[in-house]
């Protein structure tokens, strides 16, 4: 039996679905203490029982991307603010390959705020 998250992501086309799942084992394997659930209809990542980071898609372009809850307090230039207060964003191409290089610098950055 699938669980709900699983869900998610098989719900996704391709690429876009090989990309989430990508993201999903990058984010995974960078700490023991990182859990996923889903919440707001979207994959969280938490770490303890704090809130750690997302994966959604750009409801325009339905381009990936990784929701930094704390992103306020991460200076990584790739990192987008938006209008967002205390969010940050992080773009990736489906169809390319990722960046898992910016991807975990901007992650490690991220769990310095948890640890």
């Amino acid at each position: 039996m699938l669980r709900e998250l699983d869900q998610y992501y098989l719900d996704k086309e391709e690429p876009t679905r090989g990309c989430l799942l990508a993201l999903r084992e990058i984010i995974l394997k960078q700490d023991d203490n990182i859990k996923e659930t889903r919440k707001y209809g979207m994959p969280c990542f938490c770490h303890g029982k704090k809130h750690f980071c997302y994966l959604w898609t750009d409801k325009k372009t339905d381009e990936p991307y990784i929701l930094m809850v704390e992103g306020k307090h991460l200076s990584h230039p790739q990192l987008e603010k938006g209008t967002r207060a205390r969010m940050k964003i992080f773009r990736v191409k489906a169809e390319s390959d990722l960046p898992v290089d910016v991807i975990e610098a901007i992650l490690k950055e991220g769990l310095e705020l948890y640890r």
